[in-house]
């Protein structure tokens, strides 16, 4: 097995003088180090595309739940009452989610729930079966 080669120690080593890095210019010098996303002079990908859209930092993000996982859940386990900290349990989502109930599916068990948004569609679903809805 051949060792590391040992670069810049002497002449006799065959690394020496230049240390492989060739004559001059900046990749010789000490403390060299490229800038992130530097293409050589040619103008970089992130100038030569212009800036477009917008982000809005105000923006809350929730997790998405339909009834029919719901539905599935409380048959599974036999609950008459689901929030997030089941979920949780559960592996639906995750410690730091916020939780937002969607209308997918169809829900025959009678069920309150507890999450931080409701769809209209969910919301309408879930009071016919006669269950409840609680924001916190």
């Amino acid at each position: 097995m051949r060792g590391k080669k040992r670069i810049g120690r002497g002449e006799g080593s065959g690394a020496g003088d230049t240390a492989t890095r060739g004559h001059k210019g900046a990749k010789s010098r000490s403390g060299y180090s490229r800038k992130a996303g530097f293409e050589g002079g040619q103008m970089p990908l992130v100038r030569r595309v212009p800036k477009y859209g917008f982000k809005n930092r105000n923006r809350v993000e929730y997790q998405a739940i339909n009834l029919d996982v719901l539905q599935k859940l409380a048959e599974a386990k036999s609950l008459e009452a689901i929030d997030p900290q089941v979920l949780i349990s559960n592996g639906l989502v995750s410690k730091n989610d916020l939780v937002k109930v969607l209308g997918r599916g169809k829900l025959t068990a009678k069920i309150n729930i507890t999450a931080h948004a409701f769809s209209d569609t969910a919301v309408k679903a879930i009071e016919a079966i006669g269950g409840t809805v609680n924001r916190i």
